[in-house]
């Protein structure tokens, strides 16, 4: 992509620090409500302590959330879009959805929204919501899916009839930056349906609650409308800004104070509260609004009647600049202009795509840079309480997070899912990261580091997981991370930042100090029990040990702990190019490697591989206190971990390090036993070098599991767990507990985790990312000297590289417009196929039905599942045809 490109110039300017073009962007939260940061509660039921009911009238204590909205990257100053149909008991102010305990699958987003642009800086963010012309039916929606069992299916919004005819609203947002501190903001309302209808608009420019907690020196903000009609905002430790809106009909101001007198039969501190535009729209209670108009909150007021099939449009501009004609010529250059400038700077990014991938690539690429949300949350003051509050309950001293008192988070973070889940995710974070480099060098290297950074990581070392349980062990992925966001950058540059790959590196040794000295308890070099992303994924909750005492040793623990250890190499080799110190350290990771690679092909515990070799494959071992040894025979993706270790060299790095290749004569000579099961790693292939956890004749034999679409290929990507046990579900008995493994292709009917976590079959496409992956780096060492048959079965043979883009295919096709006008993540809706308005919106779940490749889980998680964007272009650059 050419620097020329003015998006390139912004972030370069941005980079810089010559300009603050990430200062204002969709850094406002989807939701803040049901958050473990505002649980005040004693047995720390989030969900309980802050519920949807109360988030318009109680007053946030560590953030703010909007519908489409926008904030400073402090969450100072917000401004979001808000809408009442006219027959609502309440104003569309933020997305409804369920909460856990009240979804019959987990926390669930009911409203329809979609991110339909976003650039780098935030020059230029475009947003939809579809808002129906009927009552929003969320007594409904709560009905229905508190009857139904986890064996059906969730109830949405587009089945309780809201849509039929066409009877909604197609609500457009769009922000355009005239430079960094100056948003012209343009809403437009389209009538879908057969009759006119009323809508008011209250765009709502807003402050976060930053007085009322006794914080030093925080001054109460204020908004005002000045003689010329012009609201003025004077935040806490920013400069003024103005809000301009074009022909309001009224300007109504309140304060973002608490209704204690709806919420607890209180008296309220403020006469004028957070949720006075209900009672002043909704019921007409004139005195519910401040008469002088000032305050905290604000919301210009437009009154609409739009005919069937016509448009309405509002205009606003919120800038630190007074405007002599905010809304003139200019204004409307500054959106199109802006636009053009997003157009070409995606067109740029892939060059040539068909338009059906341009836009999937376009969509998956808005809604993880929509995804980037300011996040607070000081553990703590949390834990402490605040001077001007009530003291929250000694429990919490001993409850959730107690531990990580140091952490003190204020970022602007990549979120997996700014609704369902509003809050950073460890490993998320490291895939989300490596789809940035794509389009944000800069943006990519600081989310990949931010919770390495001291007010996160622990003082024994470990990253924080997420905010419901801090103390998690997520896959340590995060060389991984570093790795592909260096060469992504260096493929595109011709150079890598080795300055970024250094500072990764130094952090990344702690991180993995503490899994070599914490995670493996027993020594012996493989890893027991622990979270480890997949929850849901085994038969025994492997979190916990089992009642009588026994432990799992698990295939994928240790499988990461090896990957890690080969992400270390690789980098240390890569700095060693221009420091040659860094080869001493690159030697520590593969005698490493080598150690854990014995213990997960050979030596075991108690005598146990955690290799079959009657079945070809890798399963968890059940490791009884008596010492005896037991396979949990579960065929998942956590037996394909092992793949993941690998790591191919070209034959200039093969022969630049000797010390490497004395390290493998040593074992050789010293330790031949520890390389029964690595013979391929002393091997050159036509100059190439090969080290593997999984060696070619198991890789064969891994493959003929992988590639079977009775098992792991679905025609849509790979299935978590095989498919094999849908017809034969899997029984095991220990200590007195028996439970029977079966496999699901869509939402689980198992509890085990809680929510709508489900391993039990669905295509993930995180996992299927790096399984591609290794297929290649596999691919590169043999080429077509290593042919498998794909499908299994078939008779047809195929090179891995070859098949790794086969897989690519599956999963982009996904979202992909077929012949029959539907698009798979859509499942069977009809109106998502039938109606043009609905058939272009793209979603991207947080994994998809493994037979039929339907959304399931989270419906933006568009952290993780935009790595479909990295796939567009790898199938684009070598299948252009496509």
């Amino acid at each position: 992509m050419s620097d020329s490109n003015p998006e390139q110039e912004r972030m370069k300017a941005r980079d810089e620090g010559r300009e603050p073009w990430g200062l204002w962007g969709s850094y406002l939260s989807d939701r803040q409500w049901g958050t473990v940061r505002e649980d005040y509660s004693a047995d720390g039921d989030a969900w309980t302590s802050f519920p949807f009911d109360q988030s318009r009238s109680r007053v946030y204590r560590w953030g703010e959330d909007g519908l489409l909205g926008i904030s400073d990257s402090d969450c100072r100053l917000c401004f979001a879009p808000v809408f009442w149909n006219g027959k609502d008991p309440i104003l569309k102010e933020r997305a409804f959805g369920l909460s856990n305990p009240q979804g019959n699958h987990g926390e669930d987003i009911k409203d329809y929204f979609f991110h339909l642009d976003n650039t780098p800086t935030h020059s230029y963010m475009r947003g939809l919501y579809k808002y129906p012309q009927a009552e929003f039916p969320y007594a409904k929606l709560l009905e229905e899916n508190a009857r139904r069992t986890r064996l059906e299916p969730e109830f949405e919004l587009i089945d309780t009839g809201v849509f039929q005819d066409q009877r909604y609203f197609d609500i457009t947002v769009e922000y355009a930056k005239a430079d960094a501190e100056d948003i012209c903001i343009r809403i437009t309302a389209v009538n879908r349906g057969p009759d006119e209808a009323e809508l008011t608009f209250l765009p709502t420019l807003w402050f976060r609650n930053t007085w009322s907690w006794g914080e030093a020196d925080a001054t109460r903000p204020e908004l005002h409308l000045n003689p010329e009609g012009i609201v003025v905002a004077a935040p806490w430790q920013m400069p003024v800004y103005y809000f301009y809106c074009d022909a309001a009909d009224e300007i109504i101001f309140t304060e973002n104070e608490t209704n204690n007198s709806r919420l607890y039969k209180t008296e309220n501190r403020s006469e004028y509260v957070k949720d006075a535009f209900h009672d002043y729209i909704i019921q007409g209670e004139e005195n519910a609004v401040n008469p002088a108009q000032a305050g905290t909150k604000t919301a210009a007021v437009y009154r609409r009647k739009i005919a069937a099939g016509e448009s309405s449009v509002v205009r606003l501009r919120l800038c630190q600049q007074p405007q002599a004609e905010p809304f003139g010529n200019e204004w409307e250059q500054v959106i199109a202009l802006r636009q053009k400038e997003s157009d070409d700077y995606y067109e740029a990014l892939t060059p040539g795509l068909p338009d059906d991938m341009k836009l999937v690539q376009r969509r998956a690429l808005a809604g993880l840079l929509w995804c980037k949300k300011f996040y607070y949350y000081s553990v703590m003051t949390w834990l402490k309480g605040d001077p001007t509050m009530p003291p929250p309950p000694k429990e919490r001293w001993l409850g959730r997070n107690a531990f990580w008192k140091d952490l003190h988070a204020h970022d602007v973070i990549s979120m997996p899912d700014s609704w369902e889940y509003p809050y950073f995710c460890g490993w998320d974070l490291m895939f989300h990261s490596v789809v940035f480099a794509l389009v944000d060098p800069a943006t990519a290297k600081r989310q990949s580091m931010i919770l390495r950074g001291e007010r996160y990581t622990s003082p024994s070392a470990q990253q924080p997981a997420y905010e419901w349980a801090l103390s998690d062990a997520n896959p340590p992925i995060g060389g991984w991370a570093s790795w592909r966001i260096y060469s992504i950058e260096r493929a595109a540059k011709g150079k890598g930042d080795t300055g970024y790959l250094k500072k990764a590196f130094n952090k990344l040794l702690m991180t993995y100090a503490w899994w070599a000295n914490r995670v493996d308890q027993t020594g012996d070099n493989v890893f027991e029990g622990g979270f480890l992303g997949l929850d849901n994924i085994g038969i025994f909750d492997r979190r916990y040990a089992l009642p009588d005492g026994s432990k799992i040793e698990q295939s994928d623990g240790t499988a990461w702990m090896a990957a890690l250890a080969l992400n270390m190499l690789n980098i240390a080799l890569e700095l060693a190019k221009e420091d040659p110190s860094y080869e001493d350290i690159a030697d520590k990771f593969l005698n490493d490697f080598i150690y854990l690679a014995a213990a997960i092909n050979a030596v075991g515990t108690g005598g146990f591989s955690l290799w079959d070799e009657d079945d070809g494959f890798y399963y968890d071992v059940l490791k009884r206190p008596d010492g005896t040894t037991d396979y949990l025979k579960t065929r998942s993706v956590a037996g394909l971990t092992p793949l993941f270790a690998v790591e191919s060299f070209d034959l200039e790095t093969a022969t630049r390090f000797p010390l490497l290749r004395k390290r493998v004569q040593w074992f050789q000579q010293h330790r031949p036993h520890l390389l029964e099961h690595l013979h391929h790693i002393g091997i050159e292939n036509e100059g190439k070098r090969l080290i593997s956890l999984v060696s070619p004749e198991r890789l064969r034999r891994l493959c003929e599991r992988l590639f079977d679409e009775k098992e792991f290929l679905s025609p849509h990507g790979l299935r978590a767990l095989s498919r094999v046990y849908l017809d034969n579900p899997y029984t095991f008995s220990e200590g007195g507990e028996t439970e029977t493994l079966s496999y699901s292709p869509a939402d689980s009917p198992v509890a085990m985790f809680g929510g709508n976590s489900n391993w039990r079959g669905p295509v993930w496409i995180p996992m299927n990312y790096l399984l591609i992956e290794a297929l290649q780096k596999f691919g590169f060492y043999f080429g077509d000297s290593f042919k498998v048959e794909f499908p299994t079965g078939s008779g047809h043979e195929m090179s891995l590289w070859e098949i790794s883009l086969e897989l690519e295919k599956r999963i982009v096709e996904i979202f992909l417009l077929q012949p029959d006008g539907r698009r798979p993540f859509n499942g069977g809706a009809d109106q998502f196929s039938q109606d043009p308005h609905w058939r272009d919106q793209i979603l991207f779940n947080e994994y998809f039905n493994g037979d039929n490749g339907a959304g399931v889980g989270a419906s933006h998680q568009t952290g993780w599942t935009a790595l479909v964007a990295k796939m567009i272009r790898q199938l684009h650059t070598f299948e252009p045809n496509l």
